[in-house]
């Protein structure tokens, strides 16, 4: 089977698009004008320039593969063109990457793109899968606990906005790999759209005192109250000044976001790794 990739040389691509190649596919890989193809130097893989918001060009270069791996976020409004494309191109398998983030309560302007996307989705007539990660890390790429980590190497004490005892379900980036793959070859998932999340839930306190443990480092959390901080940077936003941190993202921190995965489980066998395995083989990469 051939397997069309978007997003491939993306955080999570970097894992998708090996596992792939070492269960056996074909891949071919779909490549903007200026991405950095090192990162995924296999000769096996197959590479065509284009973008996602073109159809007619985005299903020119899915011709010929078999099956839809999109990696490529759906928050920027592309999942009609990438539906469209994949019709046109006679691909019925596709397995869609989304998020939990779509179940924030919170009036985020991506949470509808989101949604949007994955009724899209639904309603193709592909044989579709869609995954919906929890918060995805795993390696200096990634855009979350690297942050953190490297905050936490040079100072022995970690502010917070919030009691920081709202729940978090971090997903290691080779658990959302292995998902894809796994999907991919199981027919009794077509149809279907599961969250995935990492083994058990965790509050951030307990985020902040397994990675000091982990790297032998003992840190001081202090907690600031968020709802003037909140205020403040809505203000701030108002007037379009930048700001290193949005008000959007303090309170996302202050929600909880953990998710059962057992249909997941039941389905293809997801069983994670708990965050103490995961971000060991995190800080080992560095």
């Amino acid at each position: 089977m051939k397997v069309f990739v978007t997003g491939g040389t993306g955080f999570t691509g970097f894992y998708v698009v090996p596992l792939l190649l070492k269960n056996g596919y074909e891949v071919r890989c779909l490549s903007r004008p200026g991405s950095d193809r090192s990162v995924l130097p296999s000769p096996e893989i197959d590479w065509v320039l284009g973008d996602l918001s073109d159809p007619e060009a985005l299903s020119a270069s899915m011709r010929g593969t078999d099956a839809l791996v999109n990696v490529a976020s759906l928050g920027f409004g592309h999942a009609d063109s990438i539906v469209r494309a994949a019709k046109d191109a006679g691909i019925s398998r596709a397995v869609f990457v989304s998020t939990t983030a779509i179940f924030t309560q919170l009036n985020a302007k991506s949470k509808q793109v989101r949604l949007a996307a994955e009724r899209a989705i639904e309603a193709s007539g592909l044989q579709y899968t869609i995954l919906r990660p929890t918060m995805i890390y795993g390696s200096p790429r990634d855009r979350n606990m690297w942050r953190l980590i490297r905050f936490m190497r040079y100072s022995p004490i970690v502010p917070f906005f919030g009691n920081g005892n709202h729940l978090q379900q971090p997903i290691y980036v080779g658990d959302v790999a292995q998902a894809i793959v796994s999907c991919l070859c199981n027919d009794q998932t077509i149809g279907k759209s599961y969250n995935i999340a990492g083994k058990f839930p965790l509050t951030y306190n307990e985020v902040i005192h397994i990675i000091s443990r982990q790297m032998k480092k003992q840190v001081w959390k202090i907690h600031i109250p968020f709802a003037l901080v909140v205020s403040l940077l809505k203000l701030v936003e108002h007037v379009r000044i930048p700001t290193p941190i949005k008000a959007e993202q303090i309170l996302r921190l202050n929600e909880n976001k953990n998710f059962s995965y057992e249909e997941a489980k039941r389905d293809f066998g997801f069983d994670p790794l708990a965050f103490e395995e995961g971000i060991k083989l995190e800080l080992s990469s560095t």
